[in-house]
């Protein structure tokens, strides 16, 4: 068997691999002894079907399976023997020869192969990226404040609607009455809340309910009746309201200390605010953080400027991902593809670099901070150590889970170890100006 490599340019070449009867025959030979072996066929004994007969009924499938045989073991071996750093898996060329399937010809193959480009850079105090320190404002405290007691707080009975308050209310429209509609006035037209503004329970007020609640959703759901009827109705109903409901923030008190920091660690106003400071820097130095890692990335690829052999990359996601997505769905993401790739190759050269080794212990800490992170979103504070733990496990279980934790890690453990070996420019920036930037 004879290959043939011709090189289209640094990060292509065409494989072209000759194969003769004498490269594949013992091995078909083998196959259709297997067949033999096992194949069930009526009036023969188990093992003693004619040789020719088995040669009929599968000595096709045995010569291309032969055949594909001889060209995997012929292309691992050639990338191996001449060390190729290929990306993805060889690919047949676009241009390649017809193939007649008939034992004892021989055969041309001709396949694509992209090469990985080499990554190699130093990295030192010359290379400077921003690192931004967001001010912690006494308006962003008040502000944080006020929330959490919102979110602790409680729906009072009200003695006239604000703005940001609710109305159980009737609607009346001749003999139609659909009573007990909760009316949220957050959720009201702008240019009719203002009416709605300062109602008390006993108010009546007609409505066109079309101009009041836009979302068609809504007002079927508010009137109790299917989304296709509305077009039907008379859009102006008699409101009266029933009661009038407010949100009161949650006291200052020690039960709503224990509620939002746990039993007993904060017993005054004073902890409370300083807590208040302490969760606003922590939110605001992720945000940095993150921040930091992404201007590092977009640093390092622009300094490294990886080239990569696009259009095979294209073909080759389509083929691996056996048409799931067409090939204009590739063209849509294949810019963030490409940002990602080169970032993975950076990544994987600089965890070389300084030895960077990702623990067990580094994956369960990522998937603690997670899990605590899921369950602060819904409000769930101070959860038990072996409650995130167990549910840390759960994440690493996960194929997608597991592997995006990982990445994580290797993420931030890879920042890390350059960190201190290039120079960050720290810049204080107000919260809004930072979330201004692009």
């Amino acid at each position: 068997m004879k290959i043939e490599q011709n090189k289209i340019d640094d990060l292509n070449i065409v494989l072209t691999l000759g194969i003769e009867a004498a490269d594949y025959a013992e091995n078909k030979k083998k196959k259709l002894n297997k067949y033999r072996r096992t194949a069930e066929i009526k009036g023969f004994r188990k093992g003693m079907v004619p040789m020719g007969l088995i040669e009929r009924m599968y000595g096709q499938s045995a010569l291309v399976d032969s055949v594909n045989d001889v060209i995997a073991d012929a292309l691992n071996g050639f990338i191996k023997e001449n060390d190729l750093k290929v990306i993805g898996e060889p690919l047949p060329a676009e241009d390649q020869p017809t193939v007649e399937w008939k034992d004892g010809n021989s055969f041309t193959f001709k396949f694509d192969v992209a090469l990985s480009p080499k990554v190699e850079f130093e990295l030192g105090k010359d290379d400077e990226v921003p690192y931004y320190t967001i001010n912690v404002t006494d308006e962003a405290k008040s502000e944080m404040k006020e929330n959490i007691l919102k979110q602790y707080g409680s729906l009072e009975d009200g003695a006239e609607a604000k703005a940001d308050d609710f109305m159980i209310v009737d609607f009346e429209q001749g003999e139609t009455k659909v009573e007990g509609a909760y009316v949220a006035l957050r959720n009201v037209s702008e240019a009719v809340r203002p009416s709605f503004v300062g109602l008390k329970p006993g108010d009546t007020l007609d409505v066109n309910v079309n101009e009041a609640f836009e979302n068609e959703t809504d007002r079927a759901s508010l009137l109790k009746v299917k989304k296709e009827e509305l077009a039907n109705l008379d859009p102006v109903f008699r409101m009266t309201v029933k009661n009038v409901k407010t949100f009161v923030p949650a006291p200052m008190t020690q039960e709503t200390f224990d509620k939002v920091f746990g039993e007993g660690n904060v017993k005054s106003e004073a902890e409370f605010d300083a807590k208040i400071e302490e969760r606003l820097k922590a939110e605001y130095g992720q945000e940095s953080e993150f921040r930091f890692s992404r201007d590092i990335k977009d640093y390092l690829r622009k300094k490294t400027d990886i080239a990569l052999p696009e259009a095979f990359l294209k073909r080759w996601i389509y083929t691996v991902n056996e048409g799931k997505f067409t090939m204009e769905d590739i063209e849509k993401e294949f810019d963030l593809f490409l940002t990602d790739y080169r970032w993975q190759m950076i990544r994987n050269y600089l965890m070389e670099k300084y030895s960077v080794k990702v623990e067990e212990s580094d994956l369960m800490a990522s998937a603690k901070g997670f899990a605590a992170y899921q369950f602060a979103m819904y409000g769930i504070n101070n959860v038990p150590d072996e409650q995130l733990e167990s549910y840390a496990k759960t994440l690493l279980s996960q194929d997608k889970e597991g592997r995006r934790i990982l990445e994580q890690v290797e993420d931030q453990k890879t920042i890390d170890a350059i960190r201190g070996v290039i120079t960050l420019k720290k810049k204080k920036i107000s919260v809004e100006k930072f979330r201004e930037l692009k």
